[in-house]
């Protein structure tokens, strides 16, 4: 009877805090009421069975940028879209895109080991398989590179460990270095590295930070795998995101291109990341002091700085192409204030086949604008345009959303205004 009477008066109370809020800011007492009405509805309508089934058919292939099952995933969502009753279609840039040629590392001297550079086929896992779509690991926008000299553990590769360093006595000068994932952006690394005379970067995922410290690996569970490397880019975006080649312009046809040679945003040295099971030969190589205690990371083996005696050879070359960005967008226009935007958007374009990244995010997006979709069609009209955005490029560099986004400030007004909600 308590119990009853506690539910009762809970849901009276939740009532009358409902009825509170009105009205909402920005609405009257009878708007609000609209409002709410819309928004009840709105809530009805998502289906997580939905989400799975996007999921398994955006995630099913390898679908980075330049790929077929990148177009394939374009033209799908574009369909989707259209069938809500939503007015889509699909934007085309084209972006500066390398790809690698060749790949190769080695340690030289007595104790000589050659990386592997290749991730497992697993039979509890067949995307794994799928070898001629992916790509291999590599970091995009790492310069072409031929190098041999000894090794230098730089710890995170941050500014501050370089401070570290210098107070140890030790200089990264005519040195390939080897930074651990974490802490710092993957792009500092390289690029702190440079400037501090350095000719190389090896970025490797030690397992303190991605790996069985904290927990099993996969396939038994979520954690980084000794042979996994993580892939990414390490173009310097604070100069400028975006295609290389087409700085602050829309990279459409016509545009003018600055040559690859003038290219800021490009690493200054070569950098490739590799897995833990590569790394390991690299590291015992290293002489030199033991590293401070922060240094160490998880790996069953004592942590040195370097020196290394023995030299490492970096051989990285790549295939510096343009491809084609599908960014899909779809526009729902404002009643109201149609000239200020709202923008929802996510990238459909991933390194591999990118169930976590983007699609978890993707496939949501794409559920909402289906759900705005049958909104509209029971008489409901937002008073601001709504666009939804399913950006391509963004692994690399940002470069969907920035070269829509530099083509579309040309067209605006000063009164325009873009609220951004996008990743």
């Amino acid at each position: 009877m308590r119990q009853s009477v506690a539910l009762l008066t809970l849901f009276a109370l939740t009532a009358n805090a409902a009825e509170a809020v009105y009205p909402l800011r920005g609405y009257t007492s009878a708007s609000s009421a609209k409002e709410v009405q819309w928004e009840e509805k709105f809530r009805q309508i998502p289906d997580t069975a939905n989400l799975r089934e996007y999921m398994h058919r955006l995630s099913a292939r390898p679908h980075h940028v330049g790929s077929a099952y990148d177009k394939t995933n374009a033209e799908w969502i574009l369909a989707q879209l259209r069938s809500y009753g939503l007015d889509a279609q699909i934007e085309t840039f084209d972006a500066l895109f390398p790809t690698p040629q060749k790949r190769s590392l080695q340690l030289l001297g007595s104790s000589p080991f050659a990386a592997k550079l290749e991730e497992p086929t697993l039979a509890v896992d067949p995307t794994s398989g799928q070898k001629s779509e992916q790509l291999p690991t590599y970091n995009a926008y790492s310069r072409d590179g031929d190098v041999i000299a000894p090794l230098v553990y730089v710890n995170y590769g941050a500014p501050d460990d370089y401070e570290q360093l210098e107070r140890l006595g030790i200089s990264v000068k005519g040195a390939i270095v080897i930074a651990r994932y974490g802490a710092t952006w993957r792009g500092i690394k390289p690029k702190v590295a440079a400037e501090h005379g350095a000719v190389g970067c090896l970025i490797y995922s030690d397992p303190h930070e991605d790996g069985y410290f904290h927990g099993d690996p996969y396939p038994e569970g979520a954690m980084r795998p000794p042979e996994g490397a993580q892939r990414g880019s390490v173009m310097d975006m604070p100069v400028y995101p975006g295609d290389p080649q087409t700085p602050g312009v829309g990279a459409v046809p016509g545009a003018k291109k600055i040559p690859l040679s003038e290219v800021q945003t490009i690493t200054k040295i070569p950098v490739m990341p590799i897995s833990y099971a590569d790394a390991v030969p690299f590291l015992k190589s290293l002489n030199g002091p033991l590293v401070p205690e922060p240094w160490r990371g998880g790996l069953p083996m004592t942590y040195h700085v370097g020196p290394s005696i023995a030299k490492a050879h970096l051989v990285l070359k790549f295939n510096w192409d343009r491809k084609p960005l599908y960014d899909v967008v779809a526009r729902i226009p404002g009643s109201k204030y149609p000239e200020q935007w709202i923008l929802r958007g996510n990238h459909h374009d991933a390194w591999v086949n990118g169930a976590g990244d983007p699609i978890s995010g993707a496939s949501p997006e794409l559920e909402e604008a289906r759900s705005l979709g049958e909104l509209l069609k029971q008489g409901w009209k937002p008073e601001r345009t709504i666009i939804y955005c399913f950006w391509d490029g963004e692994e690399p560099a940002l470069l969907g959303s920035t070269e829509w986004a530099e083509t579309h400030a040309a067209t605006s007004t000063p009164k325009d205004r873009i609220r951004l909600r996008t990743s």
